[in-house]
């Protein structure tokens, strides 16, 4: 083996290296925060602003959309139809692990500490904690944060209240809160909740992991 050679497989293993050490950050980083989130959740479960509290039958039109397999993965998702490449345990964790989180190698630390909430909190606890933490977009009064906090500002009511158009309209601005806009009458949002609606029926299915737009439908 030429010098340039095992110079180049050294590099490689030294990143190797290092990216393992940087998802096993995150991980153990989530099991020292465990307890902290768990007193968190439990209280916003007691708050009755947990997953079971936005409706009957809500819940799993929210995981249909944003993480199908929740209940079977344990942190990481790469292959159910409609997935995509972001569960709810990694969506949690890139707001509870970084300040400012940016794709590329942070993704690494996220996965870690999806792996380790996955360990170490319920499903139920995890669900709490994404829902208080989520992006909606714009409110009157500035950026929103929190499903249940949204569902108030924009309806005046809370989930289990709202009529199915609204309900799905919250899901819907998820995947692009910058974009959408809750307040007013938007086109865009508005075909994506349909979307929605008909995937959720059962009228259609995304085509493959990576078809969160739902083009079949």
């Amino acid at each position: 083996m030429s010098k340039i050679l095992k110079y180049a497989s050294a590099i490689l293993l030294a990143m190797t290296f290092a990216a393992f050490a940087y998802g096993g950050k995150g991980y153990f980083d989530a099991l020292a925060d465990a307890d902290t989130l768990a007193l968190r959740a439990d209280a916003l479960i007691s708050d009755q602003r947990g997953g079971v509290d936005v409706g009957e039958g809500r819940l799993a039109q929210i995981l249909t959309v944003q993480d199908p397999a929740f209940y079977e993965h344990s942190g990481v998702d790469l292959t159910t139809p409609g997935a995509g490449v972001t569960t709810v345990s990694q969506s949690l964790s890139k707001r509870l692990a970084f300040e400012k989180f940016t794709p590329g190698i942070r993704k690494l630390r996220q996965t870690g500490y999806a792996l380790g909430l996955e360990r170490v909190l319920e499903k139920d606890q995890i669900i709490a904690l994404w829902l208080d933490r989520l992006e909606m977009g714009r409110g009157p009064d500035g950026w929103m944060v929190g499903f249940f906090h949204t569902s108030d500002v924009i309806y005046g009511r809370p989930p289990d209240e709202l009529t199915d158009e609204e309900f799905l309209r919250l899901i819907a601005v998820l995947i692009a809160p910058a974009s959408f806009d809750l307040r007013s009458d938007d086109p865009d949002l508005d075909e994506r909740a349909d979307r929605i609606a008909r995937l959720v029926s059962g009228e259609c299915s995304p085509q493959g992991n990576g078809d969160v737009w739902y083009e079949a439908c």
